[in-house]
């Protein structure tokens, strides 16, 4: 019952979460309320702030509890697949669309990219992303530190391996948003890894 009951938690998380990033990708930040994302989930607003303390927290979740499930997936990977190997297959792991993209289908590529750069270009938004990165940048670290048998006090390497696996998942979600047409979002952060894995070579053309 345990695992259940945390399985469906983490499910309501999810799906106020992209409800938060839809609606307001949709109609803008200042134009939904708490009320608003809690009745497209089919919940209360104390529902809501059990889990939240505030919309902007919502919106940054997602990308928090990605990283969180990279970094919990990448400690269940087989100890003698490669680093860069591991880290792929496990931020790719978290880009399966869930249930709560299911019930919530995004509109058309081009309208649903300009609600999304408007979204994160909110001012209000800021602190709170750049809370949620630090978290996940530091957990992920510490999943690299076990993997590697390196100690984040005193050397740089997993501090320095999350902080280059970060940049590589947001630099392919940027270039996914900056494309009309862009590659499958688990192409492009395949390429982005395989690039850094590879000590980021100059360009052969």
């Amino acid at each position: 019952m345990t695992g259940l009951r945390e399985r469906k938690k983490a499910e309501t998380r999810a799906a106020l979460g992209f409800a938060a990033i839809h609606l307001t990708a949709e109609r803008g930040y200042d134009n939904v309320r708490v009320e608003d994302i809690a009745e497209a989930v089919g919940v209360s607003p104390r529902t809501f702030n059990n889990y939240f303390a505030s919309k902007a927290e919502a919106i940054a979740s997602r990308h928090l509890d990605r990283s969180l499930r990279t970094a919990a997936a990448l400690r269940e990977r087989p100890a003698d697949e490669p680093l860069w190997a591991a880290l792929t297959r496990a931020a790719l792991e978290q880009f399966t669309p869930g249930p709560e993209v299911e019930a919530m289908p995004s509109p058309a590529h081009a309208q649903w990219v300009a609600g999304v750069r408007t979204m994160l270009a909110e001012p209000a938004l800021q602190g709170e992303r750049l809370r949620a990165a630090a978290v996940a940048e530091a957990e992920l670290a510490a999943a690299v530190a076990e993997r590697t048998g390196t100690d984040l006090t005193t050397d740089m390497y997993p501090r320095l391996v999350a902080a280059a696996a970060s940049a590589a998942v947001a630099v392919a979600m940027q270039h996914y948003l900056d494309n009309a047409d862009p590659a499958p979002i688990d192409r492009l952060i395949t390429d982005a890894f395989t690039q850094v894995a590879a000590g980021l070579p100059a360009p052969s053309h």
